[in-house]
């Protein structure tokens, strides 16, 4: 048995999150894909180098003909996490006026995150280098930019109350993002999703000028 068949055949038993995806065969998708089943159950810290590279039954200096660091593999699974994120929040939000466009984006921001909280904490706030940060940057920009593109087109048509797009695209996103710290810090806490989703949307609504929805009346 050589080096790398051992090693396959000792690495940890984590659990496939992705259990109807077969693993890459290329080894640098390989790569990204073990890092992150490894972020998923330990977060940043625990995906060593060496860990992703047992994991994929390589020596360790493999890794390193593919990504010059363990920092260059992590700003790739943070641009490929932000790339789905975007991309998935831009078909929630393909139809309906601003404020419903508003709610699925929303929603489906928090919902995403909330279905794999430790990697949503691991790939957005956990304490990581400089580059991943400066990765995480880029996709804040570009999500406060979607939302102020839709925040011009509601305004042009008057479904919210005019302002500054820009600056309330900010607001919005940095509270989005500071609210779901607490709930996907580990361990995470049980706020129901449903809730917490409400009340992102509500806080949303009121930040902009929107009036609450009416509530529903039984018949």
């Amino acid at each position: 048995m050589n080096r790398a068949t051992a090693a396959q055949s000792q690495k940890p038993r984590l659990k496939n999150r992705w259990p109807s995806r077969r693993a890459p065969e290329n080894t640098r998708d390989r790569l990204l894909w073990e890092a992150r089943i490894i972020l998923e159950d330990g977060g940043y810290a625990a995906a060593s180098v060496q860990a992703i590279a047992y994991r994929c039954g390589i020596a360790a200096g493999t890794l390193y003909r593919h990504f010059p660091s363990k920092a260059d593999l992590f700003v790739e699974l943070v641009r490929e996490a932000a790339n789905r994120d975007i991309t998935a929040m831009k078909k929630a939000a393909s139809s309906g006026n601003t404020i419903e466009r508003l709610e699925a984006i929303v929603t489906t921001f928090a919902r995403r995150a909330l279905r794999k909280p430790r990697l949503a904490w691991a790939l957005v706030y956990e304490p990581v280098d400089p580059a991943v940060d400066a990765e995480r940057l880029l996709y804040r920009r570009e999500y406060c930019a979607q939302m102020a593109k839709l925040l011009r087109r509601g305004i042009a048509a008057g479904e919210i109350p005019p302002q500054n797009a820009d600056l309330s695209a900010a607001a919005i996103v940095g509270a989005i993002a500071e609210s779901m710290a607490g709930p996907l810090a580990p361990p995470s806490k049980t706020i129901p999703p449903d809730l917490l989703i409400a009340t992102l949307v509500q806080f949303c609504r009121r930040s902009l000028g929107i009036p609450d929805n009416p509530p529903r009346l039984r018949p």
